[in-house]
C-alpha cells in the first residue's frame, strides 16, 4: 500500500465506521462493534506500518480557504516521528479499549449508539495528532468535545450523565475560547497557521516577546481545559458517570493527552518564551500535588482513577515546562496510556464483578475471586507509582530530576505529589482486593470473561517493560539531567516507600475509613466554590436580567404600546365618516392657517 495513502485511511476508517454504524446498528450489535474494532484494528495496522518506516512520509496538502499569499488554510497532515508515535498510542490503546467493550458493554442499552461514538471519537482524535496547521487542529479538538459529550452522557436517562456531559462540554469551551484566542494572536505576529511554518519563524518572536509570551499562555489555556489542569479540572471525575470503557479510552489515554500532545508539538516556539514556560511548569507542579490531595479521600474506584489522571497529566505538563526536549513528556504520555488504561479496565472489571458497585468499601477480598484483574492491577498500580522496574518509575523519576533543575519548590511539589500517588493507589488497591469482604456483591464477585481480560494482560506487558530503553528507545530520545543529587536520585523512591507503607499501616485490613479528612474528601470545596458562583453569579444575574425584561424592557414597550393605541384613538375621533364634519375641520384648518400666517 502506498505510504503516502495510509494517513488518509487512519483518519477516515472510523469517520466511515460511524456513518455505517448508524444505519446497520438497529439491526445487529454485533456487527456494529465488528466494524468499530475493525476500523480501529486497520488504522492501528498502518500506524505501525508508519512507524517502522524510516523517515516523515510527504502527504500532499489540500487548498481549503485561499486568499492569496495573505491568507491561506490548507488541510494537510503532519507524518513526523511525533505524530507516528501519538498514533501508534491512540489506534492500538483504541483496538484494546473497543475489544473490551464486548463483554462490558453486553448487556447494556444503546450498544450500537455506543460504538458510533466511539468511532467518531477515534477520528476527532486522529485529526488531531495529523493535523499540519492550527485551524484543522481546533476544528478536530471541538470535535473531540462533542464526541466526549455523546459519550460521557451515553446514560443520558441518568441526571447525573446528562450534567456531567454538559459540564465537561461547557468547561472544556471556557479552555478553548483562550486556545482561539492564542492561536489567532500567534497568526497576527507570525502570519501563518501551519506548524512548520511557524516553528521556522520562531525566533522571530524575539522581536515581539511580550505579545508572543501572552498568545503562548492563551493557546495554553487548550491544553488547561482539555488536559484537566487546574482551575479547569472539575469535569474529568464528573465524566466518570459514562461507561468504564469511555473513561479509559478517552480520560486516560487519549483525549485529556491532547493538550500535552499540541504543547510538544509546538515545544520549539514555547522555548523562545521562558516566562510562558514558567507558567506552564507552575500549574502544571500544582496540579500534580493538588489533584493528589484531592484523591486520597475518594471511596469511588472510578473518581480514585479520575484524579490520578489529573495528577498524572499534571506532571506531563511540568515535563513541558522544565525539560528540555517535549520527549520527556511524551515518554511519560506513552507510559500512562499503558498502565491508566489497563487500571480503568481493571476497574471496569471490578465494576462488573461487583454487579456494577463502584464503592471500594463496598468490595474487599477479591484477589481470589478475580485473580487476572489482581494481578493486571497491581502491575499497573507499580508503574503508576513508579516502583523501580516498572514503567512509571523511568518517566516520573527523570521529570521529578529536571524539575529540581529548574526549581526547588517546583521538585518538592512534584515528590510530594508521588507521596500522594502511592498513598491513594495503595489504599484503593489494599480495600479492593484485600481485606474481609465487606458486601454480598463482594462476597459472590467473579472473574470477567476472556473479552475483557485478555486486554488486560495485553496492556500488563508494556506497564511493566516500557520505560527500559529495549523497548522505549524505538520510540523516544530522552535527555538526562546534567547532574543527579542524591535527592534527586533517591527522593522520587522515598516518597513512594513512605506512601506504600503509610497506606498499608492503614488500609491493609481495614474495614471502614480510619482517616477522614472532610476537606480532601469533598476535593477542597472547589466543585462547591464553582457551584455557588453558578449559584449566586450567574442564576442570580439572570434573575436580574429576567426583571429588567419583564419590568424595564417590557414597560418600556408596554407604555409604547399604549402611547400608540390613545394617539390612534385620538386620531380616530376625527373620522365621523360625515361629508359636513369634513368641510368644517377643512375650513377651520384654512383659518387657522392663514391666521398663523398673517399674524
Amino acid at each position: 500500500m502506498n505510504l503516502a495513502l495510509a494517513p488518509w485511511v487512519i483518519l477516515l476508517a472510523p469517520l466511515l465506521a460511524a456513518i455505517v454504524i448508524l444505519f446497520v446498528g438497529p439491526f445487529s450489535k454485533p456487527l456494529s462493534a465488528g466494524i468499530a474494532i475493525l476500523s480501529a484494528a486497520v488504522g492501528a495496522v498502518l500506524s505501525w506500518m508508519l512507524f517502522a518506516h524510516s523517515g516523515d512520509v510527504v502527504v500532499p496538502a489540500m487548498s481549503w480557504i485561499d486568499f492569496g499569499p495573505e491568507f491561506a488554510i490548507r488541510i494537510g497532515l503532519t507524518i513526523d516521528h511525533l505524530s507516528k508515535v501519538m498514533l501508534v498510542i491512540v489506534t492500538t490503546i483504541a483496538t484494546i479499549v473497543f475489544t473490551y467493550s464486548i463483554g462490558y458493554m453486553k448487556h447494556e442499552t444503546g450498544y450500537s449508539r455506543y460504538f458510533a461514538g466511539l468511532s467518531l471519537f477515534l477520528f476527532s482524535m486522529l485529526g488531531i495528532v495529523l493535523a499540519d496547521n492550527f485551524v484543522m487542529m481546533f476544528i478536530f479538538w471541538e470535535l473531540v468535545g462533542v464526541s466526549s459529550y455523546i459519550l460521557i452522557g451515553h446514560y443520558f436517562e441518568k441526571n447525573s450523565a446528562a450534567e456531567a456531559a454538559k459540564q465537561a462540554f461547557t468547561v472544556n469551551r471556557i479552555g478553548d475560547f483562550g486556545f482561539m484566542i492564542g492561536i489567532l494572536m500567534l497568526w497576527f505576529a507570525f502570519g501563518t497557521f501551519t506548524f512548520s511554518e511557524l516553528l521556522a519563524k520562531a525566533g522571530a518572536g524575539a522581536a515581539f516577546p511580550v505579545w508572543t509570551t501572552v498568545a503562548c499562555i492563551f493557546v495554553f489555556c487548550g491544553t488547561i481545559g482539555k488536559s484537566a489542569q487546574i482551575p479547569l479540572h472539575v469535569w474529568l471525575p464528573n465524566s466518570m458517570e459514562g461507561p468504564t470503557p469511555v473513561s479509559s479510552l478517552l480520560h486516560a489515554a487519549t483525549m485529556v493527552a491532547a493538550g500535552v500532545y499540541m504543547l510538544a508539538r509546538i515545544f520549539p516556539l514555547l522555548q523562545t518564551v521562558p516566562i510562558a514556560l514558567d507558567v506552564i511548569a507552575w500549574v502544571g507542579g500544582i496540579t500534580c500535588f493538588v489533584a493528589g490531595l484531592m484523591a486520597i479521600q475518594q471511596d469511588d474506584i472510578k473518581r480514585i482513577l479520575a484524579y490520578s489522571t489529573i495528577s498524572q497529566l499534571g506532571y506531563m505538563v511540568l515535563a513541558i515546562g522544565v525539560a528540555p526536549s517535549s520527549e520527556v513528556a511524551m515518554f511519560h504520555l506513552f507510559n500512562h496510556a499503558c498502565f491508566k488504561c489497563m487500571l480503568f479496565l481493571c476497574a471496569g472489571s471490578v465494576i462488573l464483578g461487583m454487579h456494577h458497585e463502584q464503592d471500594i468499601w463496598k468490595m474487599g477480598a477479591l484477589k481470589n475471586k478475580m485473580p487476572i484483574t489482581f494481578l493486571t492491577c497491581a502491575v499497573g498500580v507499580a508503574a503508576l507509582c513508579g516502583v523501580p522496574g516498572f514503567s512509571g518509575f523511568f518517566s516520573k523519576d527523570l521529570i521529578i530530576a529536571f524539575a529540581a533543575e529548574k526549581s526547588m519548590p517546583l521538585f518538592w511539589l512534584a515528590t510530594l505529589g508521588a507521596v500522594l500517588t502511592a498513598f491513594y493507589m495503595f489504599r484503593s488497591f489494599f480495600v479492593t482486593f484485600f481485606g474481609p469482604p465487606r458486601s454480598e456483591a463482594a462476597r459472590h464477585a467473579g472473574e470477567s470473561p476472556l473479552v475483557m481480560t485478555i486486554p488486560l494482560i495485553i496492556l500488563a506487558i508494556p506497564s511493566a517493560i516500557a520505560g527500559y530503553g529495549f523497548f522505549a528507545g524505538h520510540f523516544f530520545q530522552v535527555p538526562h539531567p546534567h547532574e543527579e543529587t542524591l535527592l534527586t536520585k533517591f527522593g522520587p523512591l522515598g516518597a513512594v516507600v513512605v506512601g506504600v507503607v503509610a497506606a498499608f499501616l492503614l488500609y491493609f485490613r481495614a474495614e471502614k475509613d480510619p482517616l477522614r479528612i472532610p476537606f480532601f474528601a469533598n476535593r477542597l470545596y472547589i466543585d462547591a466554590l464553582y457551584a455557588a458562583i453558578v449559584r449566586y453569579g450567574q442564576d442570580r444575574f439572570g434573575n436580574v436580567l429576567a426583571w429588567s425584561d419583564r419590568w424595564v424592557i417590557g414597560g418600556v414597550v408596554a407604555l409604547s404600546a399604549w402611547a400608540a393605541n390613545f394617539a390612534g384613538g385620538c386620531l380616530r375621533l376625527l373620522q365621523l365618516g360625515n361629508l359636513q364634519a369634513y368641510a368644517f375641520f377643512f375650513g377651520a384648518g384654512v383659518v387657522g392657517l392663514l391666521y398663523l400666517l398673517l399674524k
